[in-house]
């Protein structure tokens, strides 16, 4: 078989990857690079397709992380609408689906997520959207006309920008979701339903402590079959119930995996030449002393520019406090560090449930913090955390303004 051979190979189309591309440029200028990834698109930002493309902020056009032009200028060659079928750790190559076989001296695995599925009658329904990629984006928004309804089954973060943004384009929105409020891994409960108030108040219907059964569909449209007994009509089903790390490649290769492809310090799996990054990467969070994943825009952009800088021989550990962001109608907020709900949680509000600190404390340590509407605290919410030692509660009243 006639094989290829590159110094560096990228297998993941997202921002990871082309954050790699960045890195490994700035340590090596020369060294060929292969960029391999299964959506026919050039790497983009997925945030927008949850946020700003609904809201007319951003365009399509604009979601694109590089154009054409930056990956001919820095010697990579990218294969788009292409799935890796198999690695060969000790042959150092990949084969993909269309019969290809390239060898590299170093590898990077940014495979990202698949979204989860439901394993229920009419789950795979053609039409019912498990939105994740920019074509899911591209399809939802052209039927997302005015009068147009909605079901959207999930409750956590994406189910609720989806509901968010459908609502403000004027469709009529049911969602539901097995928890009893809105994003209930990493709110408190009082924000919870306070936010779930302010959905009802834009005419989204909220159904907790449910779940589908089923789904049909006749004439178009779909009927949505609740574990209660309830049948909800709409033209459209969205499925956003989180992700489950794209592990698949790496067990084959005999990849030591876990919640996640498990990586060192310096982002490198098991294999010291095969690395790991983005939404799939189980990494050391050094500040927090444990073992995590992260599925996060920016985790993945400063991950994969690491991983690529150590792929060219940097060695450098990833120390770095990703933070997160979303806006939920009038409600926005950044995030940083260990944000569980079933931590410690002390509100420091100005305005309740709107504006405020949300301190996430273990031991008396604050581990993570929300700025709800508070912004450009990142930094000093990452400080208090690195400090590391107890904090008494009432001190942290004004703590971050």
């Amino acid at each position: 078989m006639n094989e290829q051979a590159y110094a560096y190979i990228i297998v993941g189309g997202g921002l990871a990857g082309a954050s790699a591309v960045e890195g490994i440029r700035e340590q090596d200028q020369k060294g060929a690079i292969l960029f391999i990834g299964a959506e026919k698109h050039l790497p983009y930002d997925r945030p927008p397709l949850t946020k700003k493309l609904w809201f007319g902020k951003k365009k399509v056009e604009e979601i694109f992380l590089h154009d054409s032009n930056f990956y001919v200028q820095n010697n990579v060659t990218v294969e788009s609408g292409v799935m890796v079928a198999s690695l060969d750790p000790k042959q150092k190559s990949v084969l993909t689906n269309s019969g290809k076989q390239y060898r590299y001296q170093k590898l990077l695995l940014p495979t990202g997520g698949i979204p989860r599925t439901l394993s229920i009658p009419g789950g795979d329904l053609e039409g019912i959207c498990y939105f994740r990629t920019l074509d899911d984006y591209l399809k939802m928004r052209t039927e997302s006309t005015d009068g147009k309804s909605a079901v959207v089954i999930g409750g956590g973060f994406i189910g609720s920008e989806i509901a968010a943004a459908l609502a403000i384009n004027k469709v009529n929105v049911t969602m539901l979701f097995p928890e009893q409020y809105l994003v209930s891994r990493v709110f408190p409960e009082a924000l919870g339903r306070a936010l779930m108030a302010q959905f009802l108040s834009h005419g989204i219907q909220v159904l907790t402590s449910e779940k589908p059964s089923a789904f049909s569909k006749e004439g178009g449209r779909f009927t949505t079959h609740t574990a209660s007994g309830k049948k909800i009509a709409s033209d459209m089903v969205i499925v956003g119930i989180g992700i489950s790390p794209s592990l698949e490649l790496a067990k084959s290769a005999g990849l030591q995996t876990g919640n996640g492809i498990v990586v060192n310090e310096y982002l490198q799996t098991s294999d010291a030449d095969i690395f790991a990054a983005g939404d799939n990467a189980f990494f050391p969070y050094q500040v927090l002393g444990k073992q995590t994943r992260v599925e996060h825009w920016d985790n993945a952009l400063n991950q994969g520019k690491r991983a690529g800088l150590n792929m060219a021989g940097a060695h450098m550990p990833y120390d770095y406090m990703p933070y997160f962001f979303s806006d939920l109608f009038e409600f926005g907020y950044e995030a940083v560090g260990d944000v569980d709900a079933q931590l410690e949680t002390v509100a420091d509000w100005r305005k309740e449930n709107d504006t405020g600190v949300i301190y996430y404390l273990k031991d008396g340590k604050v581990r993570g913090a929300m700025m709800c509407n508070v912004w450009e605290k990142v930094e000093a919410a990452r400080e208090l955390i690195r400090k590391g030692k107890p904090v008494p509660k009432e001190s942290l009243r004004g703590m971050i303004k």
